[in-house]
């Protein structure tokens, strides 16, 4: 394979091929009359693909719905057709005075040494946004795990508004070679240039101000043994990732579960630019490959955008905005080198890309993955 110049978008790998709109907001449909976006996706256990998407009800009041996506006789997914309400907010710490509530832009990944999947999704409380969890065995029925909680660290991770978080499929090691459960989050730091109050910061509570103030970023966490009836509690924070381009300059934040290939584990993420305090911002999306048996080393990250936002996002709840949070290889149909990417258009409609994972890619420089 060519190697990747800096200067060359064209030759970017994992570059997304739009396959076009997937699912939109069904008229007269009340509980997604302010949009549906950001999906998790996952294989069930027959073998169909899953999509579990955020539906925004009047005020910003959010859900989860869980839809089966339809095929062509080609197998290009073409549509959905919705079975329901996966979860709504019910606790306390789904629930807040402004919206009402909101549990928010999932994310699934099946846990083999727990036979379970695992969900998790951004609580919107009183206290602003954090990381839960729930779990099931047949993606029909979930049970609540409650709010992830940390250990200490670089600052003290719950009490920092925080969302984006990703769950590795198998056991790691962590730093000190334990097998562990592995989540990808991005804490927000007080006072970060991060835009995050275009979204949070009018009615959520700010957490307390800290020394350690970054622009946000993607860390790592581990959880020793989980017990799911105890909850899941994370340490070992390591940060991974932070903005360095011009097209994610203000943060960046985990997009699909990890997927395990060749090269490593490939995520596919979101970066922010703009200008916050006008509330014009522009998510597009990257892609990094992860060491296979240490994933806190980053081998490669996108130095360009793998997909930008078009004219299919110009308009909408929030222009500008692509956000891929679901991947699906598709070995269903012959093809594991094809990997397909759910993303949020514009925060009201979800759409599809596709890409091929190449065979193999050229070694960076080591500035090129500096954190």
């Amino acid at each position: 394979m060519k190697q990747v110049k800096a200067g060359s978008a064209a030759a970017e790998p994992f570059s997304l091929n739009r396959l076009g709109l997937l699912m939109a907001p069904r008229p007269g449909d009340p509980l997604e009359i302010e949009g549906v976006l950001n999906p998790a996706l996952v294989r069930g256990r027959d073998g169909d693909l899953y999509l579990f998407a955020r539906l925004v009800a009047q005020g910003n009041y959010s859900r989860i719905g869980v839809s089966r996506v339809a095929f062509d006789a080609s197998g290009e997914p073409v549509g959905v057709e919705r079975l329901g309400v996966a979860l709504e907010p019910e606790e306390p710490y789904e629930m807040n005075p402004w919206t009402g509530g909101g549990v928010e832009d999932p994310r699934i990944t099946f846990v083999p040494a727990l036979d379970r999947y695992l969900m998790t999704y951004t609580a919107f409380s009183e206290q602003g946004p954090r990381v839960a969890f729930a779990a099931s065995k047949d993606l029909l029925s979930w049970h609540r795990l409650g709010l992830a909680t940390f250990g200490p660290g670089a600052a003290d991770f719950g009490s920092l508004h925080n969302k984006d978080a990703v769950i590795f499929p198998n056991l790691v090691p962590d730093a000190n070679g334990v097998p562990s459960l592995a989540m990808m989050h991005r804490p927000l730091f007080p006072d970060s240039a991060s835009g995050e109050g275009a979204e949070w910061g009018e009615h959520a509570a700010r957490p307390a101000r800290r020394k350690y103030q970054p622009h946000g970023s993607i860390w790592m966490s581990y959880c020793h043994v989980p017990r799911l009836s105890e909850g899941l509690r994370f340490e070992g924070h390591r940060r991974i990732l932070s903005p360095r381009a011009s097209w994610e300059r203000l943060k960046v934040g985990a997009g699909t579960p990890p997927l395990s290939t060749s090269l490593g584990w490939l995520v596919f993420y979101h970066g922010v630019s703009g200008n916050p305090e006008r509330k014009r911002l522009r998510y597009s999306a990257g892609a990094m490959i992860l060491d296979p048996a240490h994933p806190e080393q980053v081998l490669y990250r996108s130095p360009h955008p793998v997909l930008s936002p078009g004219p299919e996002e110009h308009c909408g709840i929030v222009p500008n905005v692509v956000f891929p949070t679901g991947l699906d290889q598709r070995t269903d149909i012959g093809q594991p080198d094809r990997v397909d990417v759910y993303f949020g258009m514009a925060d009201d409609r979800i759409g599809v890309a596709t890409t091929r994972i190449p065979a193999s890619l050229e070694a960076p420089a080591p500035e090129e993955l500096a954190a």
